[in-house]
């Protein structure tokens, strides 16, 4: 099936996952900042979690697919292989003289192996005898290739409007081989090479033009809404905006002016659709958000004009009269504890139908009130990476409602 997103809620026919592995085990109280995780996960636990998310999806009649499995294939063409190796394990993230070792060690094994091994990452003891600073600076257990534990947010490094993709030009360091992963996917796969990619499409460096998949929620036909917070940047979103307005993809463009908090990392934290006409939002971060309402003009600039409701702000967007919110009304210390677990992160798997964390009983049981169908995961382990089955997931196809 052509790949295309025109809605949230739409029946999800196609979605783009990556199931937990190694990289996951490289996580240590010492580096787990830098790698943007809270806490430590229990690998086993998250992958049950994460095999469950897939049961579900699988069993509402959507093909998931893996990153994993997709590149694997990719990399069983010796030159991609090499091609893909060596964007990948360089000078600068091993030293020139580890390079050709880990390189060797990369593509020793199977296409799986290999790409195993950039998605887990590579310690000095495993890339065997070296020589040179690097080496003698380290210890073994350094890493020599810095894992991807956070590629499990498969939302965040690529997101699909229409029938094209945005590639992310992540904000934090740490994340930006992710996104090289999903373009060699999104290029060399023949099932989607094919495919127009509106922007992130280039190798390069776009600092200050940062932006993540998880910003942006396609609220309608025509229309996106794209959070300005920690991680995606107005320069990044007047760029994205551009591109898209360009290609015809979208008519309107709501930006959304988050606070800069963790607990608010991106719009998907604390908003998501969960009907045609439905949003659940946590009431607390979105009662005073203000809003930029962009449309394009004939000589290929924008008008902006902002606009401080943003219920308002989602319905033009989403080129509705109105829109309907659910606004869990919990105490505060509850409200906060289930958002910080991603309530408001849930999956729209067909209109008024949506995947949630079980942990979040009261905000579940509101959904539910409000005539929401709400289809369960296990939630010890994947919730301990902020993250929830909208962040785990990059819907690919949708048809329509």
């Amino acid at each position: 099936m052509t790949p295309s997103i025109r809605s949230e809620v739409a029946p999800l026919s196609t979605v783009l996952l990556h199931r937990p592995g190694d990289e996951l085990s490289r996580i240590t109280p010492s580096n787990k900042d830098e790698l943007l995780f809270d806490e430590l996960l229990w690998l086993e636990h998250a992958q049950r979690e994460h095999d469950a998310f897939a049961d579900v999806l699988r069993a509402n009649g959507v093909e998931a697919l893996y990153v994993e499995e997709l590149l694997a294939e990719v990399a069983a063409d010796p030159a991609f292989a090499t091609a893909l190796t060596e964007r990948h394990v360089t000078e600068t993230t091993c030293g020139p003289q580890a390079v050709d070792r880990v390189r060797e060690l990369v593509q020793r094994g199977t296409p799986r192996e290999l790409v195993d091994h950039l998605i887990a990452g590579v310690t000095l003891e495993e890339a065997g005898e070296l020589d040179g600073l690097v080496a003698a600076a380290s210890a073994p257990t350094d890493m020599v290739l810095q894992p991807l534990p956070n590629l499990v947010f498969t939302r965040d490094s690529s997101a699909w409007v229409g029938g094209g993709v945005v590639l992310s030009p992540m904000n934090r360091p740490v994340r930006r081989r992710e996104t090289d992963l999903l373009r060699t996917v999104y290029r060399e796969h023949p099932r989607f090479a094919a495919a127009p990619i509106w922007f992130g499409g280039d190798p390069y460096d776009h600092y200050p033009s940062t932006f993540e998949g998880g910003d942006l929620l396609v609220v309608g036909e025509r229309g996106v809404a794209i959070g300005l917070s920690e991680r995606t940047t107005p320069a990044g979103v007047e760029v994205l905006a551009t591109r898209l307005f360009a290609a015809g993809v979208v008519d309107r463009v709501l930006a959304v002016d988050l606070p800069k908090v963790r607990a608010a990392m991106h719009l998907d934290t604390i908003v998501t659709q969960v009907d045609l006409d439905t949003f659940i939002t946590y009431p607390r971060m979105t009662a005073h958000l203000s809003c930029y309402q962009m449309v394009p003009r004939s000589d290929g600039r924008l008008t902006v004009t902002g606009t401080d409701d943003f219920l308002d702000g989602l319905a033009w967007a989403a080129g509705l009269p109105a829109v309907r919110g659910i606004e869990p009304a919990l105490g505060s210390i509850r409200a906060e504890r289930e958002q910080w677990n991603d309530a408001n992160n849930t999956l729209a798997i067909a209109p008024g139908v949506v995947i949630a964390y079980e942990r979040n009983l009261a905000t579940n049981e509101i959904l539910e009130a409000a005539g929401i169908t709400v289809h369960t995961i296990p939630s010890y382990e994947l919730p301990r990476g902020r993250g929830g089955p909208r962040c785990m997931s990059c819907p690919i196809t949708r048809t329509a409602a």
